[in-house]
Parts: structure tokens; C-alpha cells; sequence
């Protein structure tokens, strides 16, 4: 990095004057990351240093809280540049993001391993019943125990420099695999025109149309690796064999040969953390994984995953036949294929349904679902959201919303970034410029949510497909749970909780968006402000679990996927022909993709996030559905005596008890797969 001097107290990457507390976005340029890097690290390492070399006997104040509030203007800079680095990324970006990676590992790592730091937490650990802490510090002190060993503070020298270089390793490539992607998904269009676009609705024609104007081709159609194109494109187009290239680019990103082939990234990483979990202790990296999460182990994970795997499989051979009902009918003869699956699941909707989602989107105006989230928020938290204009941030689209409590007090700050474009990478996801909290002076969270919805034209509303908004809503869940965090420890904050419960706010909350009072307020045409006929809301109602093999199926095989990669004693050597020999054994349908490859599989490989974690989704689920139904015997979707336990012992409440505790104060018990089996419609 450059050797360039930054006085951290004025910086405006660091000292943020923006309006409500924001960083002022106008007031820095690509060019300073990198030396504000340089300079935050250096601050962050002198004062973890001063905390471990301290003569003082260690004391909770001094060490522990001294070490949760140590590094703010590295957590800053990188907050920042984390956000950029995902949803508005360039050449200088991606170049320093390959540098800091490994860099932050190495930070990390240094820290960890300090063994007079630790020889101060271990020896509050060691008296921790005698320092009369309340339950939420006891349960720091122990995270922050658990933390430190996993990252190899009791290892011996050479495994130390050893599991460092792993970190290092590890960082960097996560980086590059997620780089490949995003480069094989901006790098791809297939542009067409008028006589190739037989099928498609005028919105998906509009967004189309939108694409390859961005890619100088005004006039054309761009057919997008964007997920809100591709899966519209595949349900609707006529045209089969556009439908077999759009989904043989989608399903090969990261596989294209060349520098953005993710091959050797995989077979690396996935090397590397057999290596890591074994320095540990731990017979796998999924073993590893699982041991600070609500299942604990690969075997609970297999428990929850095989029996709807099985099931899903069995109602998807039994929709598969009806595809090919379909398909005869129109006089083909071809068995059905991943590109033709959701083509003709959609004419077997309309069949049996009498409604296409392409009649739902005019009902789902991108403005009107973000107010339905914003409602709930309200019915059920008192929360309301004023919208800022003129504040600038990260990209022209991004808005901002002021949070304020029932009486009228600030909670936060809330961003949105809801366009697809070839700077972002894709999916949609919620995280922090600021978390929530108590310690030392306290913060007031700052919040963000990333989607990637296909752009209008100028002057025309964003329509939404039913996925997109449930999409919308899953990921508020997420950000409610930032915005309502109430805990005092940094490290525990929002939605600093364990993988497989972190779902759950978010999931849940996806419930609300179909609840009849909901849509009934807020599914309006986009044109003429009609609520949505009743007839094609009871039909979208009861469409709900339409297709539910399908997509069971797809997350499914994911899920097993990754838990078959991790969990082996010895990495395989070609992890391509592993996935096509783990998905041969489970008997995967041949009419179906998995939803995430390995190549282009973000959340297990562009980190270390959802590694061996990908099954958290339907663990979160069996939650979910149960927690719902906590309202649902209650007699109200907003009943306030419910609303208040799940804010007080879910959504506030971070990662300051065990997740089973929470739960259990929430609900008064544990909940069992029945109602989620039921929700999925495989019951």
C-alpha cells in the first residue's frame, strides 16, 4: 500500500460529517482507501498492543471492553469499502480488494494469536463466576474465550504461523472467487431484437430494453446474467433455444475457462480449510463450522436435510410428468430440461391456477412493497421511516430513510439499494456502516439493504415478480433485525448471531407480505391504483406452494452439496466431478439445477460465510414457520402481546443469549419441521 500520511482524526472516511451520521460519500475518492487502510491498521495494532501490555491486573473494563471498542476507525474504512466492494465496484476496488484481504486475515489472525492478550482474557475466563457479570457480559467473555482458541491462541508456534498463512490464503481467494463471477455475469449479454422476444411481458421487454441501452446497444434487447432476468426470460420466452443459452451462461459463470475460471479457487479453499480444521482439532471443516451453531454437527444437518430432499425429489418427479404433459401437448417430444422447467411450470399455473405471475407484477410496484415493509415495521415494532432526499452515498440509486421509534425518537438510519447494475455483484443482501449498541458512548445503527431489480425505463415504475418481493421482504427482515438491535456489547450486535439463526428474522418476516390485510393495502395496479382483483389474490393465495418440488429441490441439492464438500477428511482433488458424484448419488433430477453451482456459489466460496452453512436457510425455516403460527394462534398477524416478545427476545436481542433461549422465550418452546414442511406444501 502507498506510505502516505492520513491524520485519522480528520479523515472523512473515518470522522463521518455527513447528514444523520452518514459518512459524506462526495468528501473521498477511490484513491483514499488505501492509505486510510494503512493508517487504521496501524492505530487498530497499537491498541490491541497497549491492552495486552498492560501492567494492570486484566479486569473486564480494561481488556475485554477495552478490546470491543479498540479498531473503530478500521471498522470505518472498512465498512465502506466492503459496501463498495459489493454493490459499486471498479477496477481500483477490486485491485484493493485483492490486497486487503489477505491483509485483514493477517490483522485478524495476529490478533488472535497475541498470547499475552489472550493470557488476559483467559484469565478472566478462567474467574468469570466471580466477577458477578450480567448474563449478556458472561456470555461475551465466553464468545470472546470461544474466539480467541478457534483462532489458534493455544496453538504452538509453528501451527500458528501456519494457520495465519492459512487465513491469508483463504481471504485472497475468497476475493478472487467472487471477482471471477461478477466479471463472467458484466461481461455477458445476449442481445436481441423484436422478432426474438415472442412470450416475454412488456415490463421484461422494458428491463431488457433498459440493459442493452446501458450496454450501447439502444434500440436491442439484452438478455442479462441478472437473476431478475434470467428467471422471468426462462419462465416466459418461446423461444427454446434462447432459453437453453441464457441458462447455459447463468449456470456456468466461474466455469469458463481462462482467468475467471473458479476450478483451482474451489479445489484450494476447499484444501485449505481440511488443512485449517485439522490444526484445530476438528476431523472436518464442517465439523468446525457446526460446533458454534444451533445443530452443532454435520449429522443433525444430514437429519434435518434428507428427509425433504426425499420428499421434495418424489413431488418433483411427479410435476416433472405434468411438464411433459404440457410439452406433448404443444407437439415436442424432448424430455424436460433445467431450460425448460420453469417455462412450462408457468403454463401449468395458468392451467390450474388461471393467472401467470407476469399478471401478478402490475399489483407489485417496487414503491408499493417497499411502503408494505415499512407498514409492518410499523404495525408490528411502531417503527416508521422517513424518506432523506439529496443525501449523497455510495451510487446515485441508493436511498436513505431516517428510522424513528413509536415516540418519535431516532433509531437509526436505513439505506436502500434496489437496481441491478454491472458494477454490483449479484443476489441481494443486508449489512452494517454502523451496528447498534451500548458500550463506551454507544452508536446508533446504520443500515443497508442490496438488491439487484432490473432497472425501468426513466419515468416507469420497477414491477416486481412475487419472488423479487418476497426477496424485498426477506432481506428488511434482516435489516430490522440491525435497526432494532438493544444490547450493549459490539460483538453481539444485530445480527452478530450464530449462521443458522440469523435466518430467522429475516424468513419470518416474509410471512407478512402475503397476509390478506397486506396485499389487500398495498397490491394496487400501478396504473390505475386498483387493489388487486380478489379473485387473482385467493389464486396467487393458493398458488403459494405451486412448485414447491422444484424449488425445494434446487436449494436442497445446494445445501447437500456444500455439507458433502465439508464434510470430508480429505479435500477432493476435482471438485467438479465431486459435485456431479454427490449429486449422482442423491439421485438429482435431471430437470433440475442446483440454485448454486460450485463455480458461482458466492455464499460458501467468496468467504467463508456460509460454508458448510448453507443448510442454515432451512433450519431457520423450521423456525420460521413455527414462529408465525405463534400469531396465527394468537388471532392477529400483528397481535402486540406477540409483536413484543418477538421484538424484545428475537429482533432486539442479538446474539446476547443461545439462540435455543431465545427461541424458548419467544415461543415457550422448540419447534419441530412440521410446520415448515407444511409451509413448503410437501406435508
Amino acid at each position: 500500500m502507498q506510505n502516505i500520511k492520513v491524520d485519522l482524526s480528520t479523515h472523512p472516511l473515518v470522522n463521518w460529517n455527513g447528514p444523520l451520521g452518514l459518512p459524506d460519500f462526495r468528501a473521498f475518492g477511490d484513491a483514499d482507501f488505501a492509505p486510510v487502510f494503512d493508517a487504521a491498521l496501524a492505530a487498530h495494532e497499537a491498541e490491541v498492543e497497549a491492552i495486552a501490555e498492560s501492567l494492570e491486573p486484566a479486569t473486564v473494563e480494561n481488556t475485554l471492553a477495552a478490546l470491543e471498542l479498540a479498531g473503530d476507525a478500521l471498522s470505518k474504512v472498512s465498512a465502506i469499502f466492503w459496501c463498495r466492494a459489493g454493490a459499486h465496484t471498479n477496477d481500483t476496488i477490486r485491485a484493493l480488494e485483492r490486497d486487503i484481504s489477505p491483509r485483514m486475515a493477517r490483522h485478524v489472525s495476529a490478533i488472535f494469536m497475541n498470547a499475552e492478550l489472550f493470557a488476559r482474557i483467559d484469565a478472566l475466563y478462567e474467574k468469570r463466576a466471580s466477577l458477578g457479570l450480567d448474563a449478556e457480559s458472561d456470555r461475551v467473555l465466553e464468545k470472546t474465550w470461544k474466539r480467541f482458541v478457534r483462532g489458534g491462541a493455544k496453538l504452538g508456534p509453528d501451527a500458528k504461523e501456519r494457520l495465519a498463512k492459512i487465513n491469508e490464503e483463504l481471504a485472497g481467494l475468497g476475493a478472487t472467487f467472487g471477482q471471477n463471477v461478477l466479471a463472467d455475469e458484466s461481461s455477458w449479454a445476449l442481445f436481441l431484437d423484436e422478432a426474438d422476444l415472442a412470450g416475454l411481458s412488456d415490463a421484461l421487454k422494458s428491463a431488457m430494453a433498459e440493459a442493452a441501452e446501458g450496454r450501447g446497444e439502444a434500440g436491442r434487447y439484452a438478455a442479462t446474467l441478472s437473476r431478475s432476468i434470467v428467471e422471468p426470460f426462462l419462465s416466459s420466452s418461446e423461444r427454446r433455444d434462447l432459453r437453453e443459452k441464457v441458462f447455459e451462461a447463468f449456470t456456468r459463470r466461474g466455469e469458463n475457462g481462462g482467468e475467471t475460471d473458479n476450478g483451482d479457487v474451489v479445489r484450494r479453499t476447499l484444501e485449505l480449510r481440511t488443512e485449517k480444521a485439522r490444526l484445530l482439532g476438528y476431523d472436518t471443516f464442517a465439523a468446525l463450522k457446526l460446533d458454534d451453531t444451533m445443530a452443532k454437527t454435520p449429522q443433525a444437518v444430514q437429519e434435518l436435510l434428507q428427509p425433504v430432499w426425499r420428499k421434495a425429489r418424489e413431488k418433483a418427479a411427479e410435476d416433472e410428468k405434468e411438464l411433459a404433459r404440457l410439452a406433448a401437448a404443444e407437439g415436442h417430444n424432448h424430455a424436460i430440461a433445467p431450460w425448460d422447467w420453469r417455462y412450462y411450470a408457468e403454463k401449468r399455473r395458468a392451467e390450474r391456477f388461471a393467472f401467470d405471475e407476469s399478471a401478478l407484477k402490475p399489483y407489485l410496484a417496487l414503491e408499493n412493497v417497499v411502503a408494505a415493509c415499512f407498514d409492518v415495521a410499523n404495525r408490528l415494532f411502531g417503527l416508521t421511516f422517513e424518506e432523506q432526499v439529496g443525501i449523497a452515498a455510495w451510487h446515485e440509486d441508493v436511498r436513505t430513510f431516517l428510522v424513528r421509534n413509536a415516540e418519535g425518537s431516532s433509531r437509526g438510519v436505513f439505506l436502500a439499494d434496489y437496481f441491478n447494475r454491472p458494477s454490483k455483484r449479484s443476489g441481494a443482501w443486508m449489512s452494517a456502516l454502523q451496528s447498534g449498541y451500548k458500550l463506551g458512548a454507544g452508536k446508533s445503527p446504520i443500515i443497508y439493504n442490496v438488491m439487484n431489480f432490473a432497472k425501468p425505463p426513466k419515468g416507469r415504475p420497477a414491477l416486481l415478480s412475487m419472488d423479487e418481493a418476497r426477496t424485498l421482504f426477506h432481506e428488511f427482515g434482516h435489516a430490522l433485525h440491525g435497526l432494532l438491535s438493544d444490547v450493549t456489547w459490539p460483538s453481539i450486535a444485530g445480527t452478530a448471531v450464530s449462521r443458522d439463526f440469523v435466518e430467522l428474522p429475516s424468513q419470518l418476516y416474509e410471512h407478512w407480505f402475503t397476509v390478506p390485510q397486506v396485499l389487500e393495502k398495498f397490491a394496487v395496479h400501478v396504473d390505475t391504483g386498483e387493489p388487486m382483483p380478489k379473485e387473482l389474490l385467493e389464486k396467487m393465495l393458493a398458488a403459494r406452494t405451486f412448485d414447491a418440488g422444484f424449488a425445494t429441490v434446487e436449494f436442497t441439492a445446494s445445501a447437500l452439496v456444500d455439507m458433502a464438500f465439508h464434510s470430508q477428511s480429505e479435500a477432493p482433488e476435482d471438485p467438479l466431478g465431486f459435485e456431479a458424484q454427490t449429486l449422482a448419488e442423491l439421485e438429482m433430477p435431471d430437470a433440475i439445477a442446483m440454485r448454486h453451482r460450485t463455480p458461482q456459489f458466492l455464499h460458501v466460496f467468496a468467504g467463508d460465510g456460509y460454508s458448510a452453512g448453507y443448510y442454515s436457510y432451512m433450519w431457520s425455516e423450521v423456525l420460521d414457520a413455527d414462529a408465525f403460527r405463534a400469531f396465527e394462534e394468537a388471532g392477529d398477524p400483528f397481535d402486540p402481546e406477540t409483536a413484543e416478545k418477538l421484538r424484545r427476545h428475537i429482533y432486539s436481542a442479538g446474539g446476547s443469549a443461545d439462540p435455543e433461549e431465545l427461541y424458548t422465550a419467544f415461543r415457550g418452546r422448540l419447534p419441530t419441521p412440521e410446520a415448515m414442511m407444511e409451509k413448503k406444501g410437501l406435508a
